[in-house]
């Protein structure tokens, strides 16, 4: 059988459809990567996967560029004679559905991460771009096989929306986690203290956020949080991510560098970083399933999350952590609070953010679920 995945990034499609990309390899398949030339692209060969490359502009909205995408992506797979193609994120997901089908791709499935941050404010322009999305997705939707999303709820909300239906939904919770790799029992305790000792967190307890700095992750609540707690002289706020210039709401270095939090920026030891804390916290406004609270899961971190699309996916009220509405500083410093002045819950709620993680996100667990689809569909 032979297997397109066309993302618009390539780093999308290594960094998280690997897993799945080198099973189908192992079973005997043939698996293409599209997707435009970046420092993943040539990677992709070491692993039997071969790399087809088109070009798109992943910001740009004019009518013309885009029609030249959508042939872009024609000309890339209609002489692979595919017998699948799996298509990731917004653009890709359109134009990809539109390229496939004019040439005769039989099976054309879909990935829908999340709906975006336009799903979050009721501003007359995101109303207006909510409208133009659905109506593209609901022509693409009739068009494609199968559409997977991570979580359950966006799926509900387009299909009372009328935009997709029933029988093309599959729900595959998130793209997996590797559980060995974000496994607590590995982590070198000499990395943990020259950690400690690099950041000063020695016999702090840390309370860690890793995620853009742009206002609807929740930074703000983050921030009130912090102060809200900064009387316990044994606590430290971290935020790990930089802004996000480019982004309407972006945070400024001026807010981030105030107050009582340690804005690290940008970092590239998550996984130490995510050990290393003794809380886990993301106050979002929306996500499709944020990989960081999966890593906190593995991690065997409690978490304290929004109880909203996406982050309540990974926790379970009172079980491996806390939700709490959206946008509501005191009660995230309320449960916050609770988890620093209870070792014993923290543990307790550690633990099963592992056996869950283990059981619904393990990446093997997911690669199969992606299997079993591809079979289906077939």
């Amino acid at each position: 059988m032979k297997i397109g995945f066309l993302s618009h990034l390539d780093l999308n499609l290594y960094l998280f459809r690997l897993p799945i990309m080198k099973q189908l390899i192992e079973r005997g398949d043939e698996v293409y990567a599209i997707c435009p030339r970046g420092e993943k692209f040539d990677l992709f060969k070491e692993h039997g996967i071969q790399a087809i490359p088109y070009e798109i502009e992943r910001s740009s909205l004019n009518p013309f560029k885009e029609l030249r995408a959508i042939y872009n992506i024609y000309r890339a797979i209609k002489s692979l004679e595919l017998d699948m193609i799996h298509t990731f994120t917004a653009k890709p997901n359109i134009y990809g559905t539109i390229a496939s089908k004019v040439a005769n791709i039989p099976i054309i499935i879909n990935l829908v991460e999340g709906l975006g941050s336009f799903y979050i404010e009721d501003t007359p322009k995101s109303i207006i771009v909510r409208n133009i999305i659905e109506r593209l997705y609901k022509f693409v939707f009739s068009l494609s096989c199968q559409v997977v999303f991570v979580n359950a709820d966006d799926p509900d909300y387009l299909e009372k929306r009328g935009v997709i239906s029933k029988s093309k939904i599959t729900v595959i919770k998130s793209v997996g986690i590797d559980t060995d790799a974000f496994n607590p029992n590995t982590i070198s305790k000499i990395e943990m203290d020259r950690l400690h000792n690099e950041l000063a967190l020695k016999h702090k307890i840390v309370i860690l956020m890793v995620a853009r700095a742009i206002w609807h992750k929740g930074v703000r609540e983050f921030y009130e949080a912090s102060d809200m707690l900064s009387s316990y002289d044994n606590v430290q706020f971290v935020l790990v991510g930089d802004t996000d210039e480019g982004n309407h709401s972006s945070v400024n270095r001026a807010f981030l560098n105030g107050g009582n939090v340690l804005w690290l920026g940008h970092r590239d030891d998550i996984l130490n970083l995510t050990a290393l804390c003794d809380i886990y916290v993301l106050p979002s406004y929306r996500e499709g399933v944020p990989r960081t609270l999966l890593e906190a899961a593995s991690m065997e971190k409690s978490i304290v999350t929004t109880d909203t699309v996406g982050c309540r996916e990974v926790v379970e009220d009172g079980v491996n952590g806390f939700l709490v509405p959206v946008g509501d500083s005191k009660i995230l410093t309320q449960k916050i609070k609770q988890l620093i002045e209870d070792r014993d819950l923290r543990e307790t709620m550690g633990k099963n953010g592992r056996i869950k993680a283990l059981k619904e996100f393990d990446v093997n667990v997911v690669v199969q679920q992606y299997l079993e689809l591809y079979e289906k569909s077939l």
